[in-house]
C-alpha cells in the first residue's frame, strides 16, 4: 500500500511521502440499496473516502460500479499513515492501508476502527540487490547499505528477515527512503539492497538488472485493511452507505479477476507505468484479491506485527490491537460474497 500504503492496494505502490493530493466528487445516481438490507434513503449522504492514485476510485469506475445511491467525495493520498491522520482529524469516513498504520493509531488513541480486510498479493514485496551483487542471503546484508521505508510493510518484513538470520537493524546501515528516492538511490549504486514493493520491483529488474534476494511471502499476511471513523459507524445512514461501498469493492475484486488485461491498460495510462510491469505483478500474485469481513485470525495477524515492532523498539510499548477492530460489516460482506 508503502505505508499501508503500505504496504498497500496496488495504486499506492508508486507513491512517496504523505499527505492529501487531490479531491474530487462522484455524483450519486439513485439505485436500489441491495447491499445494506432494507432500503434506506441515502440520497443526502456524502461519504468522504480516501483512495490512492489508481486505487479504489479507479477500480470502481473501471468496473462500472459507481452508480451509488449516495455521493462519494474521493480524497487522494499517498500513504495509509496520512489517511489515519486525516481520519483522526475527522475529515474521512473510510480509508485503507496495511496492518501497520492502525498500530501507531492505537498508541495515540486515534479515532479509527478496522472494518474489513482486503486480501492481496505479497509476492510484490521484496528485497532487491543490484545487478552483479555478490549478496546471496539476508545474512550477507550485515554491514551493508539497505534502503526501506519506516513504519511500512518494508520495515516489518525486513525486520523479520533480519531476525531470522540472527541480525537486527543495528547490524545494517538502514536508510528510510520514500519509494521514488529509493529507486534513485538504488539505480545510482548508493544502496547494497532495497526493501520495496509494487511496480518498483519489475521496473528495477527491467531497467537496472536488479535481482530479487527474497520476497515477503511467509513474512507478510497479505492482509490490507479498510478503516472507518467511529462516528461514521454510529450514524445509521453513513453506516449503510459504508456497507454498500465495501460490497461494491468486493464485487470490483471479482471483476478485476476476470479483466486484468483491461485494468492494466487503464492503470498504465493513469500511473504512467508500462502495462507489462503491471501485468508481471498480476501473473505472480500470491493470492486472489478479495474483500472480507474480519476474523480472529486477522486480528492475531496484526497483533503479531505490533508485537514484533514492540520487541524491536520500533514502538515504545506493546499494544493490544483488538479494540481497533469491529465486525460491523461482516454480515453485509458475507451476503455480498
Amino acid at each position: 500500500m508503502a505505508a499501508l500504503s503500505a504496504a498497500l492496494p496496488a495504486a499506492a505502490w508508486l507513491g512517496a511521502g504523505s499527505g492529501l493530493i487531490a479531491r474530487s466528487a462522484v455524483a450519486a445516481t439513485p439505485t436500489p440499496n441491495t447491499a445494506t438490507g432494507p432500503r434506506l434513503d441515502l440520497s443526502k449522504v456524502r461519504l468522504r473516502v480516501a483512495t490512492y492514485k489508481g486505487g479504489d476510485a479507479t477500480l470502481l469506475k473501471t468496473a462500472g460500479l459507481t452508480d451509488t445511491p449516495y455521493t462519494i467525495d474521493w480524497s487522494e493520498f499517498q500513504s495509509g499513515n496520512a489517511m489515519v491522520e486525516a481520519m483522526n482529524g475527522g475529515s474521512l469516513d473510510i480509508a485503507s492501508g496495511s496492518e501497520i498504520p492502525p498500530i501507531f493509531a492505537r498508541l495515540q488513541n486515534a479515532q479509527i476502527r478496522v472494518i474489513a480486510v482486503y486480501k492481496d498479493d505479497v509476492n510484490n514485496q521484496v528485497v532487491l540487490v543490484p545487478k552483479g551483487s555478490t549478496i546471496r542471503s539476508i545474512a550477507d546484508l550485515k554491514g551493508k547499505r539497505v534502503g526501506y521505508l519506516r513504519a511500512t510493510t518494508t520495515h516489518y518484513y525486513l525486520l523479520r528477515m533480519l531476525e531470522e538470520a540472527g541480525l537486527s537493524f543495528n547490524d545494517i546501515q538502514a536508510t528510510s527512503l520514500a519509494p521514488r528516492d529509493g529507486f534513485a538511490a538504488f539505480n545510482a549504486g548508493s544502496l547494497d539492497a532495497w526493501a520495496i514493493y509494487g511496480y518498483n520491483v519489475p521496473l528495477a529488474i527491467s531497467q537496472a538488472g536488479a535481482r530479487v534476494l527474497k520476497n515477503a511471502n511467509g513474512y507478510l499476511s497479505g492482509n490490507y485493511l479498510y478503516y472507518g471513523h467511529p462516528a461514521t459507524l454510529a450514524d445509521p445512514l453513513r453506516r449503510a452507505a459504508s456497507a454498500d461501498l465495501l460490497v461494491r469493492l468486493q464485487r470490483a475484486c471479482t471483476w478485476f479477476a476476470q479483466h486484468q488485461d483491461a485494468y492494466a491498460k487503464v492503470l498504465s495510462a493513469e500511473l504512467r507505468v508500462p502495462e507489462e510491469a503491471i501485468l508481471s505483478l498480476y501473473r505472480n500474485q500470491s493470492q486472489a484479491r478479495r474483500v472480507t469481513g474480519i476474523t480472529g485470525a486477522d486480528i492475531a495477524s496484526e497483533q503479531q506485527v505490533a508485537d514484533t515492532f514492540a520487541r524491536a523498539a520500533v514502538i515504545e510499548r506493546r499494544v493490544d490491537v483488538a479494540p481497533l477492530w469491529t465486525d460491523t460489516f461482516n454480515t453485509a460482506l458475507a451476503k455480498g460474497a
